[in-house]
């Protein structure tokens, strides 16, 4: 057995932090990392404390809510903004990190990760979001779909 990429491994771990997600619709994992090191993880679910969405139901599903609009018809947070909010609750400065994601990051979780400092996004899954993009794109933050 050879041993992982360093994008193998954290792609690996990304992939498994998405098993925790509560979400009906997508099981979304992410991770933080600066200087091959995890500042954070996330999976997308609903806020700590809360019921999920496994439990009442998805509002996005009940209104016929398509994947990618009305983003603030739901209970739960992103993947990205959980590995954000996570690093913020602990004190961990993430600006100049990276983050790997089992999806590309819709606009509002692109606009976090821009003020956020985050650097480069690297994801596996598409996810067409063209604002995201020219965001992302103007800031100067690499995007990179890893096809491992």
């Amino acid at each position: 057995m050879s041993r992982p990429s360093w994008h193998e491994y954290f792609l690996s771990i990304t992939r498994m932090v998405a098993m925790r997600s509560t979400c009906i619709r997508r099981h979304v994992g992410a991770l933080i990392v600066k200087d091959k090191r995890i500042l954070a993880t996330g999976y997308n679910g609903a806020p700590a404390g809360l019921r999920h969405c496994e439990e009442v139901g998805c509002v996005r599903e009940d209104a016929s809510v398509p994947s990618g609009m009305r983003h603030e018809l739901c209970r739960g947070l992103h993947a990205e903004q959980n590995a954000i909010i996570q690093s913020a609750y602990h004190g961990i400065s993430i600006s100049g990190a990276s983050l790997y994601c089992t999806n590309k990051p819709c606009v509002i979780c692109s606009k976090m990760l821009i003020n956020a400092g985050i650097r480069t996004i690297y994801y596996e899954e598409g996810y067409c979001d063209d604002l995201a993009d020219q965001l992302l794109d103007e800031a100067g933050v690499e995007i990179v779909r890893l096809a491992l």
